[in-house]
């Protein structure tokens, strides 16, 4: 009896560690204050690619190709960071239009 109420103790004991310390991300991480080079109907593909790399979506908005840079990270203990930087480019490949947005001051 007494092994099993040990057993029940130490996997309580991990659970909650696990909760309390476990967190989780998606996305790849990129140097945000880079976002304030980027430079409408200047800045081109090739340029964002070098500065950011490879993006972590991609798609077309009103026939425009788009990229998407995004990062999450999730902490139990509140500590969480969201940040996405949304490019849209125009037919000759230069940056038509750009937003971030993130939780952070």
């Amino acid at each position: 009896m007494k092994t099993l109420t040990a057993l029940a103790l130490n996997i309580l004991l991990l659970a909650s560690l696990f909760f309390l310390y476990g967190c989780g991300t998606t996305g790849k991480n990129f140097d945000e204050s880079l976002y304030k080079n980027i430079v409408v109907g200047t800045t081109t593909l090739k340029e964002i690619h070098s500065m950011f790399g490879a993006p972590f979506k991609q798609g077309v908005q009103n026939s425009h190709k788009t990229w998407v840079y995004e990062y999450n990270f999730y902490n139990a203990l509140g500590t969480n960071i969201t940040k996405d930087i949304i490019i849209v480019f125009s037919h000759n490949g230069v940056v038509k239009s750009h937003q971030m947005m993130t939780n952070q001051q």
